[in-house]
């Protein structure tokens, strides 16, 4: 006899349709949605968990690095994006032991934070056996970089190498920014993904107003970079436009792209990008984007875009923790016309889309295993700073 479970709370929101007043979902043994009810729609067979607050899909994290958990607390806040880079490329290396133990323990906090799935972006295959094993669904984003053109081929190659060492769980190749890959690299990539269109291209996105500079101008900060680094950058020319602009014509044409950060993106750089009739969403990190550059996205045009919006966490470099609950909430202290029966979405069934998992996650809906969080501690539809989730399923 299968024991199915029946929640209740002052509103149900399932992502996809109207929020649902003192609504009940029933859950099968293996998570199963059974359906989600009105009050007097059901029939309830066996107790039913009533509880204050809201219940809500698992959440998405639409962007993560899992591969730097070890890094928490040791880069500096407010430094800019590029001496954000510098600390992580000089703080990367660490004893095997300690890496894996900070993956883990990111891992389990993300289930606790009632996560269920994780668009995660990886330079190398550390975290493999920690995704294989875990309890979240992943789908790894190994990043294909390299701003020397010579080296383009031996770039793509050694990054299909990575991808070959997550055979437990999906993973796909994707250029890691603008700012970082060679015209050449993001042609041989884009060839690569010709009979592969239904691959999601994941890029960071305009996260510092310097990855404008050096695409308009050829100036700033991270022409230093490169020249302490030892990196030629004489065939970059001034592109005398933004970094978006410059980029999109060179990425596969049809595959779906998640654009990450975006915390300069321009009002006009979201119009170039409607023209292209390409298949994007938006991911916003405001908690690494307040942790690195001291500022938050221009939500505001990217609502009223036709384009969807999903959330992330970015890294415990660039984060004080990995919770979808605690970017929510940043973006709806800073912005107060936020709408949680809308941004429930930004952080569910718009991330699952993104990620081309919505079959079975990201939406309160019948036959899907999306999870169930309880948020507690809410005023009507409005988070408070006491807000908390509670993973119930």
């Amino acid at each position: 006899m299968t024991m199915n479970r029946f929640f209740s709370a002052d509103y149900v929101l399932p992502a996809v349709g109207a929020p649902i007043k003192n609504g009940v979902v029933k859950v099968g043994e293996d998570g199963e949605i059974l359906g989600v009810f009105a009050p007097e729609e059901i029939e309830i067979e066996g107790e039913i968990n009533v509880r204050q607050g809201i219940l809500v899909p698992g959440f998405v994290n639409t962007h993560c690095h899992l591969e730097l958990s070890h890094l928490k607390g040791q880069i500096r806040r407010h430094t800019g994006l590029v001496a954000f880079i510098e600390q992580v490329m000089d703080g990367r290396s660490s004893d095997e032991v300690t890496i894996q133990a900070a993956m883990q323990e990111a891992d389990q906090a993300m289930f606790a934070n009632g996560i269920v799935a994780v668009g995660d972006h990886a330079n190398t295959g550390a975290s493999a056996s920690v995704k294989a094993k875990s309890h979240i669904h992943y789908h790894t984003f190994v990043e294909v970089m390299g701003f020397d053109a010579t080296q383009a081929a031996d770039r793509l190659e050694a990054a299909r190498a990575v991808a070959d060492e997550f055979a437990d769980t999906p993973a796909s190749l994707t250029p890691h920014s603008p700012y970082s890959v060679s015209k050449t690299l993001l042609n041989l990539y884009r060839e690569a993904m010709q009979d592969k269109e239904n691959a999601v291209v994941s890029i960071h996105n305009q996260e510092s107003n310097e990855e404008n500079k050096l695409f308009r101008y050829k100036t700033g900060a991270f022409v230093d970079f490169y020249k302490q680094r030892g990196i030629d950058i004489t065939e970059f020319k001034a592109q005398s436009r933004n970094s978006l602009q410059t980029t999109i014509p060179h990425l596969p044409r049809t595959n779906p792209i998640i654009l990450v950060h975006n915390t300069f993106t321009s009002s006009r750089d979201i119009f170039y990008l409607e023209r292209m009739g390409k298949r994007v969403t938006w991911c916003l990190c405001p908690r690494a984007n307040q942790y690195i550059e001291g500022i938050l996205p221009k939500v505001r045009n990217f609502m009223q875009g036709e384009f969807p919006i999903a959330l992330g966490t970015d890294s415990l470099a660039s984060n004080d923790g990995l919770c979808i609950l605690s970017e929510l909430k940043a973006l709806h202290e800073a912005f107060d016309e936020l709408d949680l029966r809308k941004t429930v979405k930004w952080a569910t069934i718009n991330g699952a889309r993104a990620l081309g998992i919505d079959d079975r996650y990201g939406s309160l809906e019948k036959g899907k295993r999306p999870g169930l969080n309880l948020l507690t501690d809410v005023k009507g539809f409005d988070l408070t700073s006491k807000t908390r989730v509670e993973r119930l399923v």
